[in-house]
């Protein structure tokens, strides 16, 4: 008898989220998930188990992936809250690295920049107005990578355009040099990340993901 595969979920409660541990459970993986009010939280499921805490907290994380197989980030940076991206980063490869895990799947934007990116103009042109306008977050973003760079974890980094929340899964149109549409699915940008677990062609790589 196959043993499921274990998830470690941050970023359950969010627009991407929740269709992502919804196809999880439906497929029959184990989840963990990672929820920092759980008292307010009411999804519950047989195969999913709650850990409460927050990612800043290295004590919480080793315990969020104790046992898993891999890991799945959907977070983003909120507004008025301290930066995440490269904190998270440090403290889950120390924590997977701890544990025995290699594989960890997550999302950014379109202005995270590249080896081998050749981005359309109106690409571009959005991703010099962010750093510029967000120049603090995206530096931290940046600093992430590098620290994923550095490791020795299986990473793949899931660039996306605007999310657009819906239950059709619109197919996906998949690159590694640009953006090719100007939304993507939550329903399909979960099957998407889902399948990850078991594909290794985006391995150590940063495709972006649009629906068309």
């Amino acid at each position: 008898m196959n043993v499921p595969i274990k998830v470690a979920l941050i970023g359950a409660t969010g627009k991407v989220g929740k269709p992502l541990l919804k196809q999880l459970l439906d497929q029959g993986y184990q989840v963990k998930s990672l929820i920092r009010k759980p008292q307010s939280y009411s999804i519950t499921h047989p195969s999913m188990e709650i850990v409460a805490g927050d990612i800043k907290d290295l004590e919480t994380v080793t315990e969020l992936v104790k046992g898993c197989d891999a890991v799945i980030s959907v977070i983003g940076q909120l507004k008025d809250e301290p930066l995440i991206s490269s904190l998270a980063a440090s403290n889950l490869i120390h924590a997977m690295n701890k544990e025995q895990i290699s594989r960890y799947i997550f999302l950014t934007g379109l202005t995270l920049d590249m080896p081998g990116d050749q981005k359309s103009a109106a690409n571009q042109q959005g991703s010099a107005w962010m750093k510029q306008t967000f120049p603090v977050v995206v530096a931290d973003k940046e600093k992430a990578v590098e620290l994923l760079q550095q490791s020795n974890i299986d990473w793949t980094i899931v660039r996306l355009p605007w999310i657009e929340e819906t239950e059709e899964k619109k197919q996906l149109v998949v690159d590694l040099q640009d953006c090719l549409g100007e939304k993507v699915s939550t329903a399909g940008l979960a099957a998407f990340l889902i399948e990850q677990l078991s594909d290794p062609r985006f391995i150590r790589k940063a495709p972006f993901v649009a629906s068309i």
